[in-house]
């Protein structure tokens, strides 16, 4: 107990006035590989915690089953502000996606931070001849099965926009789910599977390099890094808006002060002009509010998924 005391003690305190003791390492969980966008926003935000606390930050991938191992190893650990996670807006609808978790993703994780949001970028298989969203929307309503979509992972905010073009196409879209963003995109670029949803990060090089085509961006406008491809609303889908989130969690039944001083860390780093300069290269944006609004943000995602995944009957794996 005295030594969760100093170490809480220790998170509280400015940088560089910490005790010795409390100055062990911050272990930020990722539970999804490296490589992807939710690896490289935790890590930026791990730099950032860094800087803020004065205390290291080791980021550790514990991928496995769709993010199950590291939620576990979050929830098994101490809420003494040296375990944390960084994950997606997934995180929100586990328990919509997969059956008999052994969590409640709403309520056995204490929310801290939500860091960053981008929009996602849809592409298509170049061989197709299918150039805008209209045309692959009505060759999609008109004979399903030429097409299927891909999804890092199921219930991601890919995995959603997917399910809402097929209700707005009209069109039942096979779903094959890969393990990660860059799985899904090769099968996408080698013809495997037609069509992905996936935040702009890692398909971009690829829609530049030729080996995808985009077709459009799930935002409200146009984005700096990438101005010549339209959003969704201009490619004739109004009010197709869709970003993938990201955030930082803790064990349930962290002290509110070491939440509030995380938080705090995390939206004046994520705010700093090199930080910002960094995820607007990548069609990000950081996001500032307190715990009490993540908090909300998650279960208004919660919701919103649990409605797509029932208009389709979709069944927890």
């Amino acid at each position: 107990m005295r030594r969760r005391a100093v170490i809480s003690a220790g998170l509280l305190a400015a940088p560089g006035i910490v005790t010795a003791q409390s100055m062990r390492p911050i272990r930020m969980i990722v539970p999804f590989p490296p490589g992807g966008a939710t690896d490289a926003l935790s890590r930026i935000a791990a730099q950032k915690l860094q800087e803020k606390l004065g205390q290291t930050v080791v980021v550790e991938n514990r991928a496995g089953g769709n993010g199950v191992v590291g939620g576990m190893a979050l929830i098994q650990s101490q809420p003494d502000g040296l375990t944390i996670m960084a994950s997606a807006s997934i995180h929100a609808v586990l328990h919509r996606v997969l059956r008999n978790i052994p969590f409640d993703p709403l309520n056995d994780f204490a929310p801290i931070a939500r860091t960053a949001k981008g929009p996602l970028l849809f592409v298509v298989d170049p061989r197709k001849p299918q150039r805008t969203v209209a045309e692959v929307a009505a060759a999609a309503h008109a004979n399903a099965r030429d097409w299927t979509f891909t999804t890092s992972s199921l219930g991601s905010a890919g995995h959603l926009a997917a399910i809402a073009f097929g209700q707005a196409a009209r069109a039942d879209i096979l779903m094959v789910p890969q393990r990660s963003s860059s799985a899904g995109l090769t099968d996408v670029a080698a013809g495997n599977v037609s069509l992905m949803f996936d935040p702009v990060l890692a398909p971009l090089p690829m829609v530049r390099g030729g080996q995808l085509r985009g077709l459009a961006i799930t935002n409200e406008r146009r984005i700096p890094a990438a101005p010549e491809i339209p959003t969704m609303a201009e490619a004739g889908m109004p009010d197709f808006v869709f970003h993938s989130w990201y955030g930082i969690w803790g064990p349930k039944g962290m002290p509110p002060a070491i939440v509030t001083r995380m938080n705090r860390a995390l939206a004046e780093g994520m705010r700093e002009p090199d930080v910002m300069q960094r995820l607007a290269a990548l069609a990000f944006e950081p996001v500032d509010e307190d715990a009490a609004a993540f908090d909300a943000a998650i279960r208004q995602e919660e919701a919103r998924g649990t409605q797509l995944l029932a208009r389709v009957n979709f069944e927890a794996q």
